[in-house]
């Protein structure tokens, strides 16, 4: 690795948790790192509802990420603690565990194909007839057939996750350009920095990428270089549960609704999150009046109790999705440019693995074991997907 005279040693593209967490890890570890991003702190986590559901969120066909997501989990409380100690700020870390219920008998033999794929991959949770999951929740419907108690997948607010990372940089010496990238600088065949809206030019050994959805949208990129990630768009609501109607929840409840994933996470203080739409719209953030009311619909016929709640928040975001629904961790073809992207729904769970990976990425030069199964490289024969195509736009990120 060389050291630069007159730039940074890393200059990480895109100010989300993934961006931060890269950037704060590396500059534990004594380098010299920059940001830019016009609005650090911000994009898919102010949508995000925050479930840590390596165990509920398995799905047929993945678990080769099984295993990231389950080690990110297991290093959550602890990167949780010298987070909230690095920056002061608390993050809404709740071990408050899910439970996942059907509501008619094709949900109920869905969610016993899940558990019996669960208890195959080594991972704990508890069959509950309905009766037990209403004891555990009294909210929930009378129909409620059956459901999975998961008391190790956890929650945190991804809002305040974001703040406490965004001021961990700043008390570590990150540098913050508070502009959008319009392209990337390669210099000798090699990455060797980015051009900002105002003409600055910040100067890195080392770029990363981890600008969300918009990854593949840098300006600049060679044509060898695969980013195929997509934007899915998500539609969440916030509701506020009056005094007058706590505990409302104890848990994340979640469930399938006439084939549509609805969950409805309760926060401590007082907030709850509905969620959340996945719609293949490419860049479209609109909050439709549709998507508001088939989560409303599905959360009341979850949670019949739901309708009295106040409304205070609807919005949409992007996640940044790869062909496989794995991240892209590691280097890419052109020396110098690596990629922290592609996280898809689990973003907020693979935080403090991502921090770890990159940051031993940048400071060794080597990727470490658990990350290589998710190397960029495993596209390299993609370049002619939608995401890869869209590569090449004049867009800044």
């Amino acid at each position: 690795m060389r050291i630069s005279a007159d730039g940074s040693d890393v200059l990480v593209v895109g100010g989300g948790i993934i961006g931060l967490v890269t950037a704060w890890r590396a500059a534990q570890r004594g380098l010299r790192v920059t940001v830019a991003d016009p609005d650090p702190g911000g994009g898919a986590a102010q949508v995000a509802a925050g479930m840590l559901a390596a165990v509920t969120e398995l799905h047929y066909g993945e678990q080769m990420l099984l295993g990231l997501n389950v080690a990110s989990a297991e290093r959550y409380p602890d990167f949780v603690a010298e987070l909230e100690e690095a920056s002061g700020q608390e993050t809404a870390f709740r071990t408050c565990g899910t439970l996942s219920v059907a509501l008619d008998a094709d949900d109920r033999a869905h969610l016993r194909e899940l558990h019996a794929l669960q208890q195959r991959s080594g991972l704990t949770s508890q069959w509950l007839s309905g009766r037990e999951c209403r004891r555990l929740e009294p909210m929930l419907a009378p129909g409620v057939r059956g459901g999975l108690r998961v008391d190790g997948d956890h929650q945190v607010d991804p809002r305040r996750l974001a703040s406490a990372l965004l001021t961990a940089c700043e008390r570590a010496g990150v540098v913050f350009r508070r502009d959008r990238v319009q392209r990337l600088t390669v210099t000798g065949g090699r990455a060797a920095g980015a051009v900002l809206a105002d003409g600055q030019r910040p100067a890195a050994d080392q770029v990363v990428l981890a600008a969300g959805s918009l990854s593949g949208r840098l300006p600049g990129l060679p044509e060898e270089v695969a980013v195929p990630v997509r934007p899915v768009k998500g539609q969440v609501l916030r509701l506020v549960v009056p005094s007058a109607y706590a505990p409302f929840l104890s848990r994340t409840v979640r469930a399938v609704v006439r084939g549509s994933h609805v969950y409805l996470v309760p926060r401590a203080d007082g907030e709850l999150v509905v969620g959340a739409t996945s719609e293949e719209m490419g860049w479209d953030t609109t909050v439709t009046a549709g998507g508001v009311y088939e989560l409303l619909r599905d959360a009341h016929e979850l949670v019949p109790g739901i309708t009295e709640l106040p409304l205070t928040e609807t919005r949409a975001g992007l996640r940044p999705a790869s062909p496989d629904n794995a991240p892209l961790l590691g280097p890419t073809a052109l020396p110098g440019l690596h990629l922290a992207t592609g996280h898809h729904r689990n973003g907020v769970l693979l935080t403090p693995v991502t921090g770890e990976v990159m940051a031993t990425l940048l400071t060794t030069g080597e990727l470490p074991a658990m990350a290589r199964p998710f190397s960029p490289n495993r596209f390299a024969t993609t370049g002619d997907s939608p995401a890869s195509a869209s590569a090449h736009e004049e867009q800044p990120v």
